[in-house]
């Protein structure tokens, strides 16, 4: 028993070191020019056993996009989570969420790398109908997170400006996005979480009186 507890576990591991190397070559270069040679060159196993984790390149991009989905949703859930603990006003707590996410992303030394549901939307054409559902239903799930969040404020704090809930829920897409790109662009990583303050004065302005 013990035997194969080690063996799950040291196959589990080998599973997360292809992916965290096939997430830093997509990044880098995009899913095209990386190869399923470089990977496991990277990790130091065989051929056979990239097919045993992954089944086909196209398996890779889904496992690797499940796992980004996931890691959004946990960091999320985190931010606002404390932002809740710290405050029960749902605009307060949301503002707070709002902060300890820049907060955060500030924290980082070098740009952030850029989104893996970004990169995979640049060269959708690689990949079949259950990877672009995959990434169509975690943009969604912003919009969803944040539109519910919206709608608690409003029943409390109707808006002073005229708003659509959705689109001021998929402004946090937009501006997460096009901050990974200028911050890659300029170099800066200041600027992710500049658009993330921005956003949290502009959702004061829209619901809280002047």
């Amino acid at each position: 028993m013990q035997g194969r507890t080690a063996l799950a576990r040291k196959g589990s591991e080998t599973r997360e070191l292809l992916l965290e190397a096939a997430e830093r070559a997509v990044l880098a270069k995009g899913f095209a020019a990386t190869s399923i040679e470089e990977l496991i060159a990277a990790v130091g196993i065989t051929k056979s056993g990239f097919f045993y984790h992954f089944g086909d390149k196209t398996g890779l991009a889904k496992a690797m996009l499940e796992r980004h989905l996931a890691h959004d949703r946990a960091i999320l859930d985190d931010v606002f989570g404390r932002g809740d603990a710290l405050n029960e006003d749902p605009l307060h707590g949301f503002l707070v969420g709002l902060q300890l996410l820049a907060e955060m992303l500030g924290q980082l030394k070098e740009a952030h790398p850029g989104c893996l549901a970004a990169s995979f939307t640049y060269q959708d054409q690689l990949f079949n109908r259950e990877v672009h559902e995959l990434n169509r239903q975690g943009v969604l799930a912003w919009r969803d997170r944040f539109k519910a969040r919206f709608e608690l404020i409003a029943e409390r704090y109707p808006p002073k400006l005229p708003v659509d809930l959705d689109g001021l829920a998929d402004m946090a897409s937009t501006l997460v996005e096009g901050g990974l790109v200028l911050g890659r662009m300029m170099q800066d990583p200041a600027i992710l979480p500049q658009q993330i303050r921005l956003y949290r004065d502009f959702v004061r302005a829209v619901f809280l009186p002047n």
